[in-house]
């Protein structure tokens, strides 16, 4: 790895944003999808959640770009277990939904724990997800078409976020935790690695500070004891 490409990573870990998440609500379309989770890359939010019934999830790495590898992707079974889950973590569900509570997506405070929560592509948010959100945001629409393309429209109302966030100096100093930071590092310096650990349920080996190994011969050698 050269130290260009691990300094990137380390700023990019640096600007990641813990308190701010997408929830979607059964995006069918996995170029939809594709297109959330390249957007959540860009706009430093490190985690998406995506409701999808049965094992039905599936995410085309070859439409990612490869953001898949830079965005965590947790899945849930239900809209209301995701949501509980995320509550009970402090987050505060904001659906992009049009509803007689919902606001300007620009008067909403997001530098608030904020997790925006989108609708599938043919029916919007759920009726029951609309019921258990927080708060309602609308993007005002000033020509004949009612609504964006769901992907569209993350793009748009995390652009906001970032801008807010960017205000209130949240950019200017690493936010997440170092147990959370030392993971993702390793991760990214070492997805091959990553993959061997996951296989043979073996702990991350130590990294130096260049982003290798410190003991390569040796983590082969716990391979070899497991394979």
């Amino acid at each position: 790895m050269t130290p260009q490409r691990l300094e990137r990573i380390h700023q990019t870990l640096s600007l990641r944003q813990p308190d701010l998440t997408v929830l979607t609500d059964e995006v069918h379309k996995d170029r939809n999808l594709s297109a959330i989770v390249r957007t959540c890359d860009a706009f430093a939010v490190p985690e998406v959640h995506c409701v999808w019934p049965g094992d039905q999830y599936r995410l085309r790495r070859n439409q990612t770009a490869g953001a898949g590898t830079w965005v965590d992707v947790q899945t849930h079974p239900a809209i209301d277990t995701a949501i509980d889950h995320l509550q009970q973590q402090g987050f505060t569900i904001c659906a992009a939904h049009f509803s007689e509570r919902a606001i300007d997506f620009r008067d909403y405070d997001f530098t608030r724990p904020t997790a925006l929560m989108l609708g599938n592509e043919k029916e919007g948010i759920s009726e029951q997800a609309a019921e258990l959100a927080d708060e309602h945001l609308i993007i005002p629409m000033q020509g004949m078409v009612q609504s964006f393309n769901v992907s569209v429209a993350a793009a748009i109302i995390l652009s906001e976020a970032q801008r807010q966030r960017e205000v209130a100096g949240l950019f200017e100093h690493n936010r997440l935790d170092e147990e959370t930071y030392q993971r993702l590092l390793f991760e990214w310096c070492q997805p091959t690695i990553t993959r061997l650990c996951h296989k043979y349920k073996l702990p991350y080996p130590e990294l130096g500070e260049d982003g290798e190994l410190v003991d390569p011969q040796g983590f082969s050698a716990l391979v070899n004891g497991r394979s």
